[in-house]
Formats: C-alpha cells, sequence, structure tokens
C-alpha cells in the first residue's frame, strides 16, 4: 500500500521576498520581483532586466567561515531548508536523522564560483585556485549542505534536469517517502544563475527577453511575449509520511498525491510539438493520483513567457483535459517572480500548496494583449478566490524533461 505524503513545512528565498510569506503575500498582491539587471555589467548585455534577491544575508543562518565556502546558490538552499525544517517545527535527532533524505535540485549549480576561480586561475595561476572550489560548485552541494547543517542521514540527493529540476526533485522525494525508503524529506530547487556566462548563454539563444522596462518583461502568454527573466533564489519544502506528522501534530499544507515524468526525445533547447511530453507527464500525474481529471481546479504553469514554452503547454492542457481545460485555471507566477531555472519547481510547488490551503489563485500579471492561440484562463491581472480541491505544478526543461505533481486539499 502506498503511504500518504504531506508538505509541513515551507522556506523560500526568492525576487520577492527573503521568506516564504513575505514572497506569499507578494504573489497574491500581483507584485513584481524584476528589476534592472545588477549583478553583472548591463551594458555587455542585450537582455536589460533580472529577477534579482535583494538584502538577502546568509550570516543570519550560518557562520561567516562556513558561508565562504557555499556558492551563492547553496546559500539560498542552507536558507530555505532551515526555515521549512523550523516551519515544520520538525527536531532531527539520533533517533529519526536515519529516515530523514534530502533532495534538492539545481539546473546550473555554482556557476558564480565557475566563473570567479577561473579568472583566479588566468591571473595567478593553478596553484592559487580554491581547494573549495569543486565542492562549491557542484550542483549536488546543495543538498550536502543541507545534510551536513541540519544532520540529516537519509537518502541525499539531486536532480539535475534544467528547470525542471526542482519538480523532478519534489517528485522523486515524494516516492521515496511514499515507498517506505525515508519518514520525511527536505527537498525543492537552488539557483544562483545571475552572472556573466549564463546570461551570455541565454541572450545567445535568443531566450531571455529584451523588454527594458522591468514591470512587463515578463508576460506570459501575452502576444508581445520575448522571452524569460532570468531569476535567482529557492524554494525548499519538508514532505513527511502523513501517520508520522499527524503523530507529532504537524501542521500540514497539502498532500502530495501524484507524479509524472516523461521526456520529450525530440531537441536540446525547443519543447517538441504540440507539448506532447508535457501532456503525457500531466497525464501520468493525474493517473498516479487516482483522480479523475476534471477534479483539477487549479495548474501552476511553467508558463516562461517564451513564444514556443506558453503555447505549446497550452495546447498540452488542451490535450489531457480536454473541455475541462477551458473550466480549469492557469497561472504563470513568472510574470512575478521571474524564472528561476533549477529552483522554479520547488518555489511553485509552494505558491500551488498555499493555493489550495487558502483558497487563493495566484494571478499571470502583464497579460493585457492575449494570445489568440493561448485562450485559457490565466488568471489575468489580479488573484482570484476559489475553493479548490486539487492543483498541478508544471515544470519544463532544456533537453526535453517534463515534470508536473499533483497536490490534494487537505482539512
Amino acid at each position: 500500500m502506498k503511504r500518504r505524503v504531506v508538505i509541513t513545512g515551507i522556506g523560500a528565498v526568492t525576487p520577492l521576498g527573503n521568506s516564504a510569506e513575505e514572497t506569499w503575500s507578494n504573489v497574491k498582491a500581483g507584485k513584481s520581483g524584476v528589476g534592472p539587471l545588477t549583478r553583472v555589467d548591463a551594458e555587455k548585455f542585450s537582455a536589460k532586466v533580472a529577477a534579482e534577491v535583494k538584502d538577502f544575508d546568509i550570516e543570519q543562518f550560518i557562520d561567516r567561515k562556513d558561508a565562504r565556502r557555499m556558492d551563492r546558490f547553496t546559500h539560498y538552499a542552507l536558507a530555505s531548508a532551515i526555515m521549512a525544517v523550523k516551519d515544520a517545527n520538525l527536531e532531527i535527532n539520533e533517533e529519526n536523522a536515519n529516515r530523514v533524505g534530502v533532495w534538492i535540485g539545481s539546473g546550473i549549480g555554482g556557476m558564480e564560483t565557475y566563473e570567479n576561480q577561473f579568472e583566479v586561475f588566468k591571473e595567478r595561476g593553478a596553484r592559487r585556485v580554491s581547494p573549495f572550489f569543486v565542492p562549491m560548485m557542484i550542483p549536488d552541494m546543495a543538498s550536502g549542505q543541507v545534510s551536513i547543517h541540519l544532520g540529516a542521514k537519509g537518502i541525499n540527493s539531486c536532480s539535475v534536469t534544467a528547470c525542471a529540476s526542482g519538480t523532478n526533485s519534489i517528485g522523486d522525494a515524494f516516492k521515496v517517502i511514499q515507498r517506505g525508503d525515508a519518514d520525511v524529506m527536505i527537498t525543492g530547487g537552488a539557483e544562483a544563475p545571475i552572472v556573466n556566462m549564463a546570461v551570455a548563454g541565454f541572450c545567445a539563444s535568443t531566450a531571455l527577453s529584451l523588454n527594458t522596462d522591468p514591470t512587463t518583461a515578463s508576460r506570459p502568454f501575452d502576444a508581445n511575449r520575448d522571452g524569460f527573466v532570468i531569476a535567482e533564489g529557492a524554494g525548499v519544502l519538508v514532505l513527511e509520511e502523513y501517520e508520522n506528522a499527524k503523530a507529532r501534530g504537524a501542521k500540514i499544507y497539502a498532500e502530495i498525491i501524484g507524479y509524472g515524468a516523461t521526456g520529450d526525445a525530440y531537441h536540446i533547447t525547443a519543447p517538441a510539438p504540440n507539448g506532447e511530453g508535457a501532456a503525457r507527464a500531466i497525464k501520468q500525474a493525474i493517473e498516479d493520483g487516482g483522480i479523475d481529471p476534471t477534479l483539477v481546479g487549479y495548474i501552476n504553469a511553467h508558463g516562461t513567457s517564451t513564444q514556443y514554452n506558453d503555447l505549446y503547454e497550452t495546447m498540452a492542457v488542451k490535450t489531457v483535459f480536454g473541455d475541462h481545460a477551458y473550466n480549469l485555471a492557469m497561472s504563470s507566477t513568472k510574470s512575478m517572480t521571474g524564472h528561476l531555472l533549477g529552483a522554479a519547481g520547488g518555489v511553485e510547488a509552494i505558491f500551488t500548496a498555499l493555493a489550495l490551503k487558502e483558497g487563493i489563485l495566484p494571478p499571470t500579471i502583464n497579460l493585457t494583449e492575449p494570445d489568440p492561440e493561448c485562450d485559457l484562463d490565466y488568471v489575468p491581472g489580479e488573484a482570484r478566490q476559489a475553493n479548490i480541491e486539487y492543483a498541478m505544478s508544471n515544470s519544463l526543461g532544456f533537453g526535453g524533461h517534463n515534470a508536473s505533481i499533483l497536490l490534494k486539499k487537505v482539512d
């Protein structure tokens, strides 16, 4: 028998706030976290805006010496994990440590560290490269450092599936608990990609918005969308076996009941035509959850504000849901947060759980001129109250990775 899995803690560091609570408050208000590109010299790039984390201090969570031995993406992950575990009122001790695991994804890991240390190598030689270079750079180190800092000795892993990394990590962590290999999983995604080479690479592939107005640059499903806005941060959740959570009186945000993961087998960056791969992932998650598709009331879309993604994700939803596609609500919170790449799924899973718990659907801002081919209900402009029982979150990544999770409201 499959074990039930619930969300008992959340933590986030995003362009909209340095906690899950502040971030969610700003999402409900329809605020944008996008601003001028400042982490790198914007004059060098065609893209001029980004969604950057603001006023974040890692030393509120760990000491300076440890912080200097971590990349920024690990800072975001560790802070979010500490906040999530605190929110869950979870104590990790000798009795339960072996049953608490960590699974935090990242699309590109410590690219800032790589850039900085390569400059050291060029200017000062190999002997001056930091001995911490490799453990700071590798994408799994967010999971590693969270495990070390919190004392979680269960399965420790990391999904690296581009922009699907966060959702794949959550789905994989869900399955770990469901099959009985752990009782608690600390899971999500983290990313700090606003560095020269990442911005240059995305500009070269014409993926980023060239809109110079930060307030309108990220505009999913809009006819005038022209690319995504690069963003940074982390979203981490505590997943817990239901009876375990109930026994310790934990609060519950939502239950995870389904997970779907597929491959396009099509192209390195472009999604499969008509969203064929995404449709299979959505369908898989619904079948895994054992519900009728017409019960799904809300989808947190991948919704990157790129031409093909928004169109093909819309088509995928129509493929799976048929006529019901026009009855459910679907919004892209990337209109406010920008695109956090491998961290997007972690942050958006938090939004999906809170939408269920509070009965509030986050909006898609900047949707002023709808694309005629994107004709579903994207909750334009303002958040909406809606009492829904089931909701989904989708993430789609370069390489043809598609991931979808299905959540259920818990009274």
